[in-house]
C-alpha cells in the first residue's frame, strides 16, 4: 500500500520504511519554533525537567520569534520577550529575531513580525521536513510540502532537550480543488468554504492535503492561506505537495538542502472531497465560529463598525494587494485597520505599486488608518492597548482566522471572517459586502 505525503515525511523522520495512520512513532525534529506567549513556559519546563544548566539539543534548529504581545506597555508581556532574549544568549540560539526598541520597530533589524510568515520569509520552511511550533497555526508551513503542526509547551520543552517527539500518525483527508478561480474569489474563500462543509471538528487529528489544478496555479502565499486554517477544522496539519513554485520560493531564501516527497498514486485517504472552484461564491464565517459559513451576499444587511486586515492568515503582501485592488480610488466608511504580518510586508506597502501608486498611498487616500507595526496585534486580543483590539462590543469584518467570543478582545464583539476582497468591499459600504459589487 502506498503512503500519503504526510505519512512519507513521518516515516523518513522516524527511520522507518513505512507508517500507517494511528501508529505512535518517535520522529526526529528538523525545527522547533516558539514565540513570546509560549516560549517562557516552554523554557520553564525545559529547565525544570532537564536541569537549569542543560544545553538545548541543537541551537541552530530552534527559532525564537517575539510577535504576539509586542507593542504594548504591559509589563508581563514585555518580560516575556526579555525571557526569550536571556535564553537565546544563554544557549547561543542562532535564530532569535529580537526587538529592543518598541517605539520604533524599524530600528530593530532582527525583528520580523508574525512567526508563521517570518518562518517562510527567512527560509525555515523546507519540503520534506518536520516542523513543530508552540502555536496552532504552525500548520501554515505545510504549504511547503512539509509536516508542520502546533504543540504545547511540554512537548516543545521535550524537543528542546532531545530533538525528538512521540506522535500519532494522522490519517489524510484529501481536498482536490479544480477549475478556474473566478476573479472575485481568493484562497480565504476556499478554506472557509471547506471548513463550513466539514465543521470545526471535521478534520480532528487528521491531515488536510490540498491538491488539484487550482492549487497548482496558486502562489505560495495563497497556499499558506489554505494550510494556515487547517487547524480551524481541527486538523493536525495541512499540506500541499512541493512543485516548481515551492522550489523557487525556498531556494531564493535558503541554501540548505531539502528532499521533497509526494503522495503515492495508491495511497489510502480517510476521505476524498472534490470542488469545482468556478462554481463557488465569496463567503464569510459569521460569529462565533469559523464554520458558521454564509454567502457574503446573504449578509448584506449586517452593519459593521470596523474592518481589520492583518494576521498570519490575511496580513501577507498579496492580501494587501488584493485589498488595494478594491480600495483604489474609493473612500472607506468605517475605521479600517491595516496590520502587515512582517517587516518585509510593511516595507512592501511602501514600495510595491498598484496602478501607479504605492499600496500605502492607496490605503491612506481611501481613508484607512495608517499601517501599524508588524505583529499579531489584535488577532489574539492582547492587552487593552494593543493596536486594533476590540475593546467594545462592535461588529468587525476581519481577514484573521478565528471569531470565537473574545478572540479579538471584547467577548460581546462580533467578528465576520472574510477574504481581503470582502473585507475591503465591506469597508467601502459599512456593511458585509460581496466584493463583486466593486470588481
Amino acid at each position: 500500500m502506498g503512503m500519503t505525503l504526510t505519512e512519507k515525511i513521518l516515516a523518513k523522520a522516524s527511520g522507518r520504511n513505512a507508517v500507517e495512520p494511528g501508529e505512535n512513532i518517535w520522529v526526529d525534529v528538523d525545527l522547533l519554533m516558539t514565540h513570546d506567549v509560549c516560549g517562557p513556559g516552554t523554557i520553564g519546563v525545559f529547565k525544570r525537567e532537564f536541569g537549569a544548566d542543560t544545553k538545548v539539543w541543537n541551537p541552530e534548529k530552534i527559532v525564537l520569534i517575539p510577535d504576539h504581545y509586542i507593542f504594548t506597555a504591559d509589563e508581563r508581556a514585555n518580560r516575556n520577550v526579555d525571557i526569550l532574549r536571556d535564553f537565546a544568549q544563554e544557549q547561543g540560539i542562532k535564530y532569535f529575531y529580537d526587538i529592543t526598541d518598541r517605539g520604533n520597530f524599524k530600528a530593530n533589524p532582527d525583528y520580523k513580525g508574525v512567526c508563521h510568515i517570518a518562518l517562510a520569509q527567512e527560509g525555515h520552511t523546507r519540503p520534506g521536513e518536520v516542523l513543530f511550533g508552540t502555536d496552532s497555526h504552525t500548520c501554515n508551513a505545510g504549504a511547503f510540502g512539509q509536516f508542520a503542526t502546533g504543540i504545547g509547551n511540554t512537548d516543545a520543552a521535550f524537543i528542546m532537550g532531545t530533538g525528538k517527539l512521540l506522535i500519532k500518525v494522522p490519517a489524510t483527508m484529501r481536498f482536490v480543488l479544480d477549475g478556474e478561480m473566478p476573479n472575485y474569489l481568493l484562497a480565504k474563500d476556499l478554506i472557509l468554504q471547506i471548513i463550513g462543509d466539514i465543521s470545526v471538528a471535521g478534520a480532528n487529528y487528521r491531515t488536510m492535503e490540498f491538491a488539484g489544478e487550482t492549487v497548482s496555479r496558486m502562489t505560495m502565499e495563497d497556499r499558506m492561506t489554505l494550510c494556515n486554517m487547517a487547524i480551524e477544522a481541527g486538523g493536525k496539519n495541512g499540506t500541499i505537495a512541493a512543485d516548481d513554485t515551492t522550489f523557487e520560493y525556498v531556494r531564493a531564501r535558503t541554501d540548505k538542502p531539502f528532499e521533497p516527497v509526494y503522495t503515492d498514486s495508491d495511497a489510502k485517504f480517510y476521505s476524498d472531497r472534490r470542488y469545482d472552484v468556478s462554481q463557488l461564491e465569496p463567503v464569510v464565517a459569521q460569529p462565533h465560529s469559523p464554520d458558521n459559513r454564509a454567502l457574503a451576499r446573504e449578509c448584506s444587511d449586517v452593519k459593521i463598525d470596523r474592518v481589520y486586515i492583518g494576521s498570519c492568515t490575511g496580513g501577507k503582501t498579496e492580501d494587501f494587494i488584493h485589498a488595494a485592488h478594491i480600495l483604489k480610488g474609493q473612500r472607506v466608511k468605517v475605521p479600517t485597520y491595516l496590520v502587515p504580518a512582517t517587516q518585509k510586508v510593511y516595507n512592501d506597502l511602501f514600495t510595491i505599486k498598484y496602478e501607479g501608486q504605492s499600496l500605502s498611498e492607496i490605503f491612506l487616500q481611501a481613508g484607512c488608518i495608517e499601517p501599524a507595526a508588524p505583529s499579531c496585534a489584535a488577532c489574539l486580543g492582547g492587552p487593552k492597548d494593543t493596536f486594533g483590539r476590540m475593546n467594545k462590543p462592535e461588529v468587525c469584518v476581519s481577514t484573521t482566522n478565528r471569531n470565537f467570543p473574545g478572540r479579538m478582545g471584547d467577548k460581546s464583539a462580533q467578528i465576520y471572517l472574510a477574504s481581503p476582497y470582502t473585507a475591503a468591499a465591506s469597508a467601502l459600504t459599512g456593511y458585509v459586502t460581496d466584493p463583486r459589487e466593486f470588481l
